[in-house]
C-alpha cells in the first residue's frame, strides 16, 4: 500500500501558507487535511482533526510553533522557520526535520520522507491503539480482533469481534481511521461495512469469506467479499 500521510499545515502569514500548501500538493505522500493561519485556532481544533504530520512555522502570535508541538501526542512535526537558532529546541522535542526559509520542493520531499519512515517504523511497533468505546477508553489489541462490522444501533459506531468471543463496540469511529492504525499486511476491508483479520479466515471463494468464528446457530460467520475491495483481499492472503 502506498501509505499517504495526513498532514497540517500552518504559517501565519498567508502568503507563506499558500506557498506551503502549494509544494505539499506536489508530494504524493501527503494528504492535506487542513491549512491554518491562526495557531490557537487549530490548537482548539486538534481532538477533531484526523492527521498525523503538523508541518509548522516558529515565530508566530499568540502561541508558537514548539509549543504548539509539544501539545501533540504520537504526531509527527516538521518545522519551516526563517530562524535557525531555534533548530536544537526543535530536535529536543523529537521534530522530525527544521527547514529554513525559503523552502524548495527538494527539501520539503526529504523532510517528508524521513516522516513517513518513522510513522511505518511506528506503526509497525504498535501492537495496540486506543479508542472510545461504549465502556470508556479501551486499548484494543491487534491480535484480539477477528473483523470489525458497522454497528446495528449506529452506522458511525463500529462493532468488534474479539478473539475470545466477545463483542466491542467503538464509538464514533471511522473505517478509513481504523485502517490508517491496524497492520496493514494483517488486515483487510472485504466490503462497505467490513474488515477482517487475515488470520480470521476459513476459507473464501470469489464472493464469501468464511472465518473461524462458529455463532450461536452453530454455523461459521460469513463475510460477503466486495468486487471493490476483492483485488487488494486476494493480495493479502496469497503472501
Amino acid at each position: 500500500m502506498n501509505t499517504k500521510l495526513k498532514c497540517l499545515l500552518l504559517d501565519d502569514e498567508l502568503p507563506g501558507l499558500t506557498y506551503l500548501k502549494m509544494l505539499c500538493e506536489q508530494i504524493p505522500e501527503l494528504e492535506i487535511v487542513k491549512a491554518s493561519n491562526d495557531p490557537e485556532k487549530l490548537l482548539s481544533d486538534f481532538s477533531n482533526l484526523d492527521f498525523d504530520l503538523l508541518i509548522s512555522d516558529i515565530e508566530m502570535p499568540g502561541i508558537d510553533g514548539l509549543h504548539l508541538a509539544e501539545k501533540l501526542q504520537d504526531k509527527l512535526v516538521i518545522f519551516c522557520t526563517a530562524y535557525k537558532e531555534y533548530a536544537a529546541e526543535a530536535f529536543n522535542i523529537d521534530a522530525v526535520d527544521y527547514i529554513t526559509k525559503p523552502v524548495k520542493l527538494e527539501r520539503l520531499q526529504k523532510a517528508v520522507t524521513k516522516a513517513l519512515e518513522r510513522f511505518e517504523k511506528s506503526n509497525s511497533d504498535k501492537k495496540f491503539i486506543q479508542l472510545n468505546t461504549d465502556k470508556g477508553k479501551t486499548l484494543l489489541y491487534f491480535n484480539k480482533i477477528q473483523y470489525i462490522k458497522t454497528a446495528a444501533s449506529d452506522s458511525r459506531d463500529k462493532t468488534v469481534l474479539l478473539t475470545d468471543g466477545s463483542f466491542l463496540n467503538l464509538k464514533n469511529v471511522k473505517f478509513d481511521t481504523l485502517l490508517n492504525e491496524l497492520p496493514d499486511a494483517d488486515f483487510c476491508r472485504v466490503n462497505k461495512k467490513e474488515i477482517v483479520a487475515v488470520k480470521a479466515i476459513k476459507f473464501f471463494n470469489h464472493n464469501e469469506i468464511v472465518l473461524h468464528h462458529v455463532e450461536e446457530n452453530s454455523k461459521n460467520t460469513t463475510l460477503i467479499l466486495s468486487e471493490t475491495y476483492r483485488a487488494d483481499f486476494l493480495k493479502k492472503v496469497k503472501l
